[in-house]
């Protein structure tokens, strides 16, 4: 990025950050990656059970490994090699009761709404209950001006590249383009538009001046 991108994603992020707090969420800005997956690893308190839900994100970043080096940490993945689909669902149930959950979000809009979609629901429903604490981190490249057109970037932009990514056989991934199919393969089943939460700073939102996931 350019000085005028990074300053555009300064100011972008002060104005959410400060809308977040007004919705009884939590929220802070680390300039790149590498600062953001600093600041999630020392949220960790030792002991934790921590739920790794999808995130380009925070795998793009290392987050992952360098969480299993610290001492005392559980990591419910069900994104391990090699596991069933019944024991996939397993651990994502097991997320659910987790005291650390992170994942990223599709969107952000300026006034501090967080808007999602899912295929099967475990992130957007431990987004709003369960883990006792849920850490988002989000590029600024997520950012969108308002809900209309935070909207329009999850179902046109995010969920065609997310669905070929996983490489399921849907239209979007043949044309790129969202055909609101009903293939027994979308990814895109379950909206979910976090406004604010009643059990303040229990989502933290960490916004990062880098393009980070889709």
């Amino acid at each position: 990025m350019d000085i005028n991108q990074i300053r555009w994603g300064e100011t972008a992020a002060k104005k959410i950050i400060k809308n977040l707090e007004k919705r009884r969420m939590a929220g802070s800005y680390a300039p790149t990656a590498a600062q953001a997956k600093d600041e999630i690893l020392s949220m960790i308190p030792k002991g934790s059970i921590v739920y790794r839900c999808g995130s380009m994100t925070a795998s793009n970043m290392g987050l992952w490994e360098d969480m299993a080096r610290l001492p005392g940490i559980e990591i419910i993945d069900p994104y391990i090699t090699g596991i069933t689909p019944e024991e996939g669902l397993e651990l994502r149930r097991k997320g659910m009761t987790s005291d650390v959950m992170i994942a990223g979000s599709n969107a952000i809009t300026l006034d501090g709404k967080l808007v999602n979609l899912d295929g099967m629901g475990n992130r957007v429903s431990a987004m709003a209950f369960g883990p006792r604490k849920v850490i988002l981190v989000v590029g600024v490249n997520k950012i969108a001006a308002d809900l209309e057109s935070a909207i329009a970037r999850v179902k046109h932009y995010a969920a065609p590249v997310n669905a070929a990514r996983i490489g399921v056989d849907t239209p979007c991934v043949k044309t790129g383009l969202c055909a609101d199919c009903g293939s027994p393969q979308r990814i895109c089943n379950m909206w979910s538009i976090i406004e604010g939460h009643m059990i303040k700073d229990r989502i933290h939102v960490i916004l990062v001046g880098d393009t980070l996931g889709y």
